[in-house]
Formats: C-alpha cells, sequence, structure tokens
C-alpha cells in the first residue's frame, strides 16, 4: 500500500488519473532506451526527448481533472498531493484544457484558486506550469530585461563614484545568460511565438523593448537573434562554407575585437537558424587556429559581451550539457537558484529534458533526481521531482508508483 498516493476509495471519482504516472515515465524511458548517445558536436540532429508527454485520449479527462482538483481545494486544508498528480503528469495543452473545464464546471478560474491555496516556491512551480509555454517565456524574458536595465542604470550611478562594480556587473551578465537561454535554445520559429506573445502582453514590441533597455554590443546581439535570415539554405552543414566563415573570423576577429563589425558577434547572433552550419564552422575554426573559438573569444572579446557569445558557442555545441551546466551552478554554494531551477524544470520538461538528465549524470556523476531532491524540500521539491521524473541512469531506472484515483 505504501506504493498507492491515493486512497483506494477514491478510485471511482476520479477513473482519468488511473495509471497516468505509470504510462508517462515507461513511455519516456522506453523513448531513451531507444534513443542513440547525444554527440557534443551534433547538436542539430539530437532526439529530443521529454520527461511529460501528453496522456493519450483514452487516459485523459480534463473534467475529471477539474474535478480531482476542486475537491483538492475544497474546505478546510488543501490536497497537494493531488495538484502535484494532476498537473504535473499532464502536458502544458492538457493543462489549458483542464483550466477550461473548470471554469465550465465550477465558474471558477482555476489558476486563481491555485494561487490562494498554496504559497511558495510551490506555488511558483505551478503558476509556471499554468501558463502557456510561449507566455511563460515571454514572461521570464520581460523580467531579465527589466532586471538587466536596473543593475545598467546603478551601474551608472556606482561609476560616477568611483566604486567597485564587478559584482553589479557579473549580475548583469547572469540577466544576459537568462536571455540567451530563452532565445538561443529554440527554434527561430519557437522565438517568434515568444515575441509575438510579449508583444501581446507587454503592449510593446520585444525589439523595441531591447533597444530601450538594453545598450551596447549585447542589444546587437539579441536584436540580430530576432532578425529573419531569408536563405532557406542557410543552415545547410557545408564544410567549404564553415571554412570560409572560420577563415573569416581567424582573419577578422582581432582586427574587430573590439567594434561593431566583430564577425564572431555577426555570426554566432544568428546562430539559432544557422545551428549545423555554426557547429561546423567551430571544427573547422579549431583546425586551422589550432584552438576551440572559447579561447579565442577568452583573448580577442571585450567583457561586454564575453560572457553572452560563450553561453551561445556552449548551446550550439551540446544543448542539454548546456543546461545541465545551468542546472548545477543553481544548486552549487551556500544557496540555490531557485528561478534558475523552476524556469530550466517547467520550461525543458516537454522538450529534452530526458537528455539534459543523461548529460547532467554523464558530466556530474550523480542524478539531477538526487541533486533536486537535495536542494529542494516539501511540496516544491516534489512538484519538481515529479517533471524530472525516475533517474535515468541504467542501474537507477525504476518503476515508478501506480496512482490510484
Amino acid at each position: 500500500m505504501s506504493c498507492l498516493s491515493l486512497k483506494l476509495e477514491d478510485t471511482n471519482r476520479f477513473p482519468t488519473l488511473f495509471f497516468s504516472q505509470f504510462y508517462r515515465a515507461h513511455t519516456v524511458i522506453h523513448i531513451l532506451q531507444m534513443s542513440l548517445p547525444s554527440d557534443p558536436e551534433n547538436n542539430g540532429h539530437m532526439k529530443e526527448v521529454p520527461t511529460v508527454i501528453s496522456l493519450p485520449a483514452t487516459l485523459f479527462d480534463a473534467m475529471a481533472d477539474a474535478r480531482a482538483l476542486r475537491v483538492a481545494m475544497k474546505g478546510l486544508g488543501t490536497n497537494e498531493k493531488v495538484i502535484i498528480d494532476v498537473l504535473c503528469h499532464r502536458s502544458n495543452a492538457q493543462r489549458q484544457a483542464i483550466s477550461e473545464a473548470f471554469n465550465i464546471e465550477f465558474n471558477r478560474d482555476l489558476v486563481a484558486d491555485l494561487k490562494s491555496e498554496v504559497s511558495g516556491k510551490f506555488k511558483s512551480v505551478i503558476t509556471s506550469l499554468m501558463l502557456p509555454a510561449v507566455e511563460y517565456c515571454a514572461k521570464e524574458l520581460h523580467e531579465a530585461i527589466k532586471k538587466f536595465a536596473r543593475k545598467e542604470a546603478l551601474l551608472e550611478d556606482i561609476s560616477l563614484f568611483g566604486s567597485d562594480s564587478e559584482t553589479l556587473s557579473l549580475a548583469s551578465a547572469y540577466e544576459t545568460n537568462v536571455m540567451a537561454e530563452i532565445l538561443f535554445t529554440r527554434s527561430y520559429e519557437e522565438v517568434v511565438k515568444i515575441a509575438n506573445a510579449y508583444n501581446t502582453k507587454y503592449k510593446i514590441d520585444l525589439k523595441r523593448e531591447i533597444k530601450q533597455d538594453i545598450s551596447g554590443r549585447v542589444q546587437k546581439i539579441f536584436l540580430k537573434s530576432l532578425q529573419e535570415i531569408k536563405d532557406p539554405t542557410i543552415d545547410s552543414d557545408s564544410v567549404a562554407s564553415a571554412q570560409e566563415e572560420a577563415k573569416l573570423l581567424l582573419d577578422k576577429g582581432k582586427e574587430h575585437s573590439s567594434t561593431d563589425e566583430n564577425p564572431f558577434v555577426n555570426i554566432l547572433s544568428y546562430a539559432i537558424q544557422r545551428r549545423r552550419l555554426t557547429s561546423v564552422i567551430f571544427q573547422e575554426y579549431a583546425k586551422i587556429s589550432g584552438e576551440p573559438i572559447e579561447e579565442t573569444l577568452k583573448s580577442q572579446v571585450s567583457e561586454d559581451i564575453l560572457f553572452c557569445l560563450l553561453e551561445i558557442v556552449k548551446i550550439v555545441r551540446n544543448r542539454p550539457a548546456y543546461f545541465a551546466e545551468r542546472l548545477e551552478l543553481a544548486m552549487r554554494g551556500l544557496s540555490t537558484d531557485h528561478n534558475t531551477l523552476i524556469r530550466i524544470i517547467v520550461s525543458r520538461s516537454e522538450i529534452d529534458l530526458a537528455n539534459i538528465k543523461l548529460e547532467y549524470e554523464r558530466i556530474y556523476g550523480k542524478t539531477l533526481y538526487g541533486s533536486v531532491e537535495n536542494a529542494t524540500s516539501g511540496d516544491y521539491r516534489r512538484s519538481l521531482l515529479a517533471l524530472i521524473g525516475p533517474p535515468a541512469l541504467n542501474h537507477e531506472i525504476a518503476v515508478p508508483p501506480i496512482f490510484f484515483m
């Protein structure tokens, strides 16, 4: 009986939750076992494996889920376990359907009810899950832009008094890393949808917002990432094209290292639309220069854009490994960066979180599940672990508990 998360007498009331986690976990494990190992230099061809998948129509009943949530929040006390069992084991599209069913059945706003019933970091996870994916990314992007703008203003004030601004500069670099994480880890088509959602939610064009709140060459990098390349063949893996651009980097990189015509900026800014070609450029550059492109960037590019460009290189080389590193850094040290932890786990759970888990375990020799378990607590911990799913190491793949409702 210890493996049952809910009482057996509840089975008849909420039949659609039966076997839902069991189905999801075993489907993800099967896909992982069928997938090839990730290739650090072949990021564009990697099979993406999510940890959260849609329940099949035969198992999913939005109205039954809505009723389960209403019972969980009605009366004295809240059954957080039911909220986790429902919302962390449904796709984003299914959560939207549940929200609509909740409104139809009870004439109540599900998100508003959830906000009033849960709190703390657990509330942040649940409310993030309930936002449509592009709206969630737009919200996170908006917050990063505004934080960057405030820190830039503080840097200007500090410079007037000759104070040490190194700490604040690093904080600003952190916000540009958040922006790079959102804009450079998705396809251009997805970025366009995020930009449209941004425009709708904040009543301002994303490009205009970047021009207003971000200055210097960092601004140029993000504006270029939003600019469409018209040539449909631009993302070929042509060695000849890659060799030509690699030679341009070698010949012109140092010459224009501190100008707006920096070829590193011009090439890396379009990486989301030229992922395959950019990856080959890195290989060809290493051949003709004798060093990886990261080392050249560190020696030739100024600090105002260095962090951002290095993040883009990591993304192009191996996106799951990039996210694995971001998660490890978020949990390392005396305090956990919960915003990053929530953002990555929520936003990648339906894309490639299973790949990220594998890379995390390969790089750090421990499971993402275990690290998050150690860094969090309570219902917050349980919600994140539900999204992550069981550990992915071969000897640790476990059969999840069966949920009866």
